[in-house]
């Protein structure tokens, strides 16, 4: 490393998916809470976020049993990454949940009783993709 240069961490395609999945639904939620006609729009990126992040669920739901054969796999080590991932990583794949969540209260109660409340659906996302890395990359103990 050359002095005056930051290393930078390799970038994971999962950590990415998530922080753009956020970025999107606060780009379209803002839109939604602002303009009347981008209310289907975003209602729209809220139904396919929720349906990516149910199908990334169910899928590190899946392998995280698989695993369970022959390591000690736990819920909050799969789901939330609790002692099965690098910090950084947790702490990004976490961050991108909760702003997700933040985004989905802040816009449904600025309009509540109007289809931005479809966002309320979206962490589940941020959630799937944790289970997601925590299923294929996460680090458990032998079961033994």
């Amino acid at each position: 490393m050359t002095l005056g240069k930051r290393e930078s961490l390799p970038r994971d395609q999962v950590v990415l998916a998530s922080w753009a999945g956020t970025a999107l639904f606060a780009v379209t939620s803002a839109l939604a809470v602002l303009v009347d006609s981008a209310r289907g729009g975003a209602v729209a990126v809220d139904l396919v976020l929720f349906a990516a992040g149910t199908v990334a669920f169910v899928v590190a739901l899946a392998r995280g049993i698989g695993r369970s054969r022959t390591e000690q796999v736990t819920l909050p080590g799969l789901f939330f990454l609790s002692g099965t991932a690098p910090a950084d990583v947790r702490r990004q794949l976490l961050a991108s949940a909760a702003v997700q969540t933040g985004v989905a209260f802040l816009s449904a109660g600025l309009r509540p009783y109007t289809a931005v409340a479809f966002g309320i659906l979206v962490p589940v996302y941020g959630l799937g993709l944790a289970g997601l890395w925590g299923a294929t990359r996460g680090t458990y103990a032998p079961r033994g």
